[in-house]
């Protein structure tokens, strides 16, 4: 006969790490760092690599919320290349 075997008791789940505050981040870090030593900077801080992906996200945000606006008021609903170029100079 074969040999029963034992429940095996299962381990608790890990908790996870609370979230940062400000939201979603949706621009890595390691690319915007690059960016950045790339047009000569040796050393960048952390800190200076967050705020350039706050205020680029911020950017981004505004430019398309405009951008949007501007294909409902034409009743569309593909946002084009046009589009953002177009709410660019409108900023």
């Amino acid at each position: 006969m074969a040999k029963k075997k034992k429940a095996v008791a299962k381990k608790p789940a890990a908790k996870k790490a609370p979230a940062k505050k400000g939201g979603k981040k949706y621009i890595a870090k390691a690319p915007i760092r690059r960016l950045m030593k790339n047009e000569g900077a040796t050393l960048v801080a952390e800190t200076a690599v967050e705020l350039l992906i706050e205020k680029l996200t911020g950017i981004g945000t505004d430019l398309t919320k405009l951008a949007i606006k501007d294909v409902k008021t034409d009743k569309r609903k593909r946002l084009t290349a046009a589009d953002i170029i177009a709410a660019s100079r409108k900023m």
